[in-house]
């Protein structure tokens, strides 16, 4: 296969590189950067499109940010790929602080809050709602009676107060990232078309310079 990795990695060295990129955090965000300086369009519509991706790093549909800033940018009318970069906003260094400002934002505007006891981890929460999407599956085809109770604290405690907690956070986190791409872009784009039109000059130039030479010999010849 053309694509095949020739050094195949182990299920352990793919999860430690998900946490700990190749070369280092630094160079994943030097990486980002780059690509996102050179992606096509104007200023404007890749900062719109990086305010998508940031702003869906901050919902908790995690597996579908993907989607979720892909829609987003096409309705701002923004650059496709940056809001795909835009998404890399939420990563293993930033998801926790990312979920606990969304949880307590939310429980805070919903007035309600993150119960304690019996179910008191956002970890037992998310096993619990996974339990009963199983379990209530396998319900279906058997004499088992559905039981939806993890599934609406996970609800109630956990997705709905992530959701509502993260749109002020990420409206202001992805107008951050939109006022800073914009100058950004603006700078290395015009530093480009500075180097291209210099490579152009020094083409004529020679062009010229050459012609000279060329009609030089011919009059000589003559």
């Amino acid at each position: 296969m053309v694509f095949k990795r020739r050094d195949r990695r182990s299920v352990l060295k793919a999860v430690a590189e998900f946490f700990y990129p190749r070369g280092g955090w630094t160079r994943a965000f030097h990486y980002v950067k780059h690509r996102l300086t050179r992606l096509p369009g104007t200023p404007e519509t890749v900062a719109r499109g990086i305010w998508a991706g940031v702003f869906t790093a901050f919902t908790p549909f995690y597996g579908l940010h993907f989607v979720i800033a892909f829609i987003l940018a096409r309705l701002l009318s923004g650059n496709l790929l940056a809001a795909l970069l835009g998404t890399f906003f939420g990563n293993p260094l930033t998801y926790v602080p990312i979920g606990v400002i969304c949880l307590k934002t939310g429980h805070y505007l919903l007035g309600t809050e993150f119960r304690e006891g019996e179910h008191l981890s956002f970890a037992h929460k998310f096993a619990d709602a996974g339990s009963d999407l199983w379990f209530n599956f396998w319900a279906i085809s058997s004499e088992e009676v559905a039981d939806w109770g993890g599934l609406s604290r996970f609800f109630d405690e956990v997705l709905w107060p992530y959701m509502i907690g993260g749109i002020v956070p990420g409206i202001i986190a992805a107008t951050v990232c939109y006022y800073l791409t914009v100058p950004l872009v603006r700078a290395y784009q015009k530093r480009r078309a500075a180097r291209i039109q210099k490579k152009i000059t020094k083409a004529r130039a020679k062009a010229v310079k050459h012609a000279a030479r060329h009609a030089q010999k011919t009059k000589s010849n003559d």
